[in-house]
């Protein structure tokens, strides 16, 4: 049974949380959009969760934070995604080099690293602290160990990152396994650095020898001199929820139906079986676009 909500749109993606802590402060975190999360799910209660996901057709995960990297038990958890279903995760980079191998090994797939700037100062006036090196070590390992392609997240700042986009270009240039992800900044946590994006992706577009358009958003993928890259514009696109095919997991065990929502959750603790399908089609019943 596929899940479609009521304005015809399948959901094929799981996005969970694993925990709200992280080890970086970064100015501009949207939490997953959890509100004053309480205890995080165990690990056998993420895998009841996958396995219910899977008999819907859910055939992606992303374990997201928070810091995924900082549940002791995640490869566990990795390791209980059913058999048909891809993992993926998205992670700060930190601490990635020491785990990316006993990641591979329990069944990830490929990560996406959050870094938003290649020089060590504006690195740390964004995230708190100075982990750039981490980072970029981390990403060296997911490289090697195959977690490809490896996606990097750049959240793009007015006045503070947004110089370093053909920085970032030069980084990924000449690596299939590299894929820059430009992204809009949200409206959480007080930060007000909202760059124009328009601009931006007509200059990519025009300097493109290829533009593909995602199955995922809607969003397009630039492909110039060597260098991959895509455009996350969640704010006000009407397109971007049009395709949306993304139900999320709490830390604390809610289905989420809307980022940007917290009026709408579906509170699934302490379910299983019969009942936690239930939940699942409540929640697909509540997805709504955001911006029609």
């Amino acid at each position: 049974m596929t899940l479609k909500d009521p304005h015809g749109r399948p959901v094929s993606n799981l996005r969970v949380s694993l925990t709200p802590r992280c080890n970086l402060s970064c100015i501009y975190c949207h939490r997953e959009g959890e509100d004053a999360p309480g205890t995080s799910l165990t690990a056998a209660e993420i895998a009841e969760v996958l396995r219910v996901a899977a008999g819907f057709g859910i055939r992606s995960v992303k374990f997201t934070g928070g810091e995924p990297l900082l549940r002791p038990d995640l490869a566990d958890i990795i390791r209980s995604v059913p058999d048909g279903m891809e993992s993926s995760m998205t992670t700060n980079g930190t601490l990635l080099a020491g785990s990316a191998a006993d990641l591979k090994e329990a069944g990830l797939r490929r990560v996406n690293v959050s870094i938003d700037s290649l020089n060590p100062d504006t690195y740390r006036k964004i995230a708190g602290t100075d982990r750039l090196s981490d980072v970029l070590e981390g990403i060296d390992a997911a490289l090697g160990h195959g977690l490809t392609p490896v996606k990097l997240n750049m959240v793009v700042l007015k006045g503070i990152n947004d110089h370093e986009v053909d920085d970032f270009l030069a980084y990924v240039r000449g690596n299939r396994d590299l894929v820059l992800q430009l992204i809009e900044l949200m409206h959480f946590n007080d930060c007000d650095h909202h760059g124009e994006l328009n601009g931006l992706e007509a200059s990519l577009a025009a300097r493109s020898k290829q533009i593909v358009t995602r199955r995922m958003h809607h969003r397009k993928k630039y492909c110039l001199d060597g260098a991959e890259v895509e455009v996350v514009r969640p704010l006000h696109n009407t397109e971007f929820c049009a395709y949306c095919n993304r139900l999320r997991l709490t830390s604390d065990g809610k289905l989420k139906p809307c980022l940007l929502r917290t009026d709408n959750h579906v509170d699934i603790r302490g379910t299983m079986g019969k009942a936690l399908e239930d939940l699942f089609i409540e929640a697909v019943k509540r997805r709504q676009p955001f911006f029609t």
